[in-house]
């Protein structure tokens, strides 16, 4: 039997690099899913292809996590015509790297809007569902930069702490009465985003990124969803609270 048979749920922005590769490994392993993303194109793109080759259930809805608005009526539009949300992956993120001194307000805002406040509005979203039935798992995408810090990559960490404190916290707050949140936190992973910083690398600091990597290659998006998948699983039922790294072990070996 597949591992989320007549399992419902939910992954923001699903249109793209984890997001995706989390919603198609779910949708294999026979969840319906709903997909959030603020890319309109992209996500009628995706959906449309993802629809035609699994059998389980995919839909698609337009909103933007960093407004609790749009959340909140993208999760009532989910509820509609899933009934229930039993699995919820916050994937939607942004990378956001500046001087400290030189960062404006918006986009420090930006930052944190997108990348810790957008999780908690989905959350509370689904929450009183979840807690209705006692049971519910989410999963949060976070960082290696939850864990180390370099230079020259703030605010991007003090967001993703942040969201592993959020992990934490709820999951502590609400393990007695059936509610499970964890947290992942991917290293250098193939995504459009990364391909798109490393090619505004010289070949020596690409060549540079992949030597750092104890494994001498980059992660695989679909490496970071076969963890979502068993998160969300009830295999993982005694994890709780808990965020789990995925990063080739680069973050334990020292750098100069």
């Amino acid at each position: 039997m597949a591992r989320l048979t007549e399992r419902k749920a939910l992954i923001t922005g699903g249109a793209s690099g984890i997001g995706l590769a989390t919603t198609e490994r779910f949708l294999f392993e026979g969840a319906d899913v709903v997909v959030l993303d603020r890319d309109a194109e992209g996500l009628e793109r995706q959906v449309t292809k993802l629809d035609g080759r699994f059998e389980p259930n995919c839909f698609g809805i337009e909103a933007d996590v960093a407004d609790a608005d749009s959340v909140a009526a993208g999760i009532e539009k989910a509820l509609a015509v899933m009934g229930r949300i039993d699995i919820l992956v916050n994937a939607a993120g942004v990378n956001v790297f500046g001087d400290p001194l030189e960062l404006d307000r918006d986009t420090w805002r930006r930052c944190l809007a997108i990348n810790l406040e957008g999780a908690w509005h989905c959350i509370q979203a689904v929450l009183p569902g979840m807690l209705a039935a006692r049971y519910g798992h989410v999963v949060n995408i976070a960082s290696v930069h939850g864990h180390r810090i370099i230079p020259g990559a703030f605010p991007y960490p003090v967001a993703k702490h942040g969201l592993i404190g959020l992990t934490r916290s709820l999951g502590v707050e609400y393990a007695d009465r059936g509610i499970r949140v964890n947290s992942i936190s991917p290293g250098l992973i193939r995504t459009p985003a990364a391909e798109a910083w490393l090619a505004q690398c010289d070949v020596q600091e690409r060549q540079r990124q992949i030597e750092l990597l104890p494994c001498k290659r980059l992660g695989e998006a679909e490496e970071v969803a076969n963890t979502a998948l068993f998160l969300a699983s009830d295999e993982a039922r005694f994890i709780n609270a808990t965020d789990i790294l995925i990063d080739g072990g680069r973050s334990q070996v020292y750098h100069l």
